[in-house]
């Protein structure tokens, strides 16, 4: 079988908000929208999000790479997401994970290469 594409898909109480969430904190680009759904291309992936949610917290197993843990959480934060987990630098290691929620309750995680 030859696939032509891969994206996940997330549900949204608001689309639009939704998609100003992506758009704002992981730079993404709308490739198509309608009234009910949206298709975003994030670092060469796309990620299908569909109205009709319902809001609740939700674990989507996505994972966005950063460089800066800490001011991603707080960009994450000031678009209206959640950090569930906070990034904490620890005596064996530098922090390389924040658990967060975006404005819908879709859980995404927020990475930084570990050294």
């Amino acid at each position: 079988m030859q696939v032509e594409k891969l994206k996940y898909i997330i549900w949204a109480k608001d689309l639009d908000r939704a998609v100003s969430f992506y758009q704002s904190v992981f730079d993404a680009e709308v490739v198509k929208q309608s009234e009910v759904m949206a298709e975003l291309s994030i670092a060469g992936t796309l990620i299908g999000i569909h109205s009709g949610g319902e809001g609740k917290r939700t674990w989507t197993g996505m994972s966005f790479q950063i460089s800066d843990l800490f001011a991603g959480c707080e960009l994450l934060q000031a678009q209206g997401g959640t950090v569930i987990r906070p990034p904490e630098d620890t005596p064996e290691e530098p922090a390389h994970l924040a658990m967060c929620a975006d404005t819908e309750g879709n859980e995404i995680m927020l990475t930084k290469k570990r050294g």
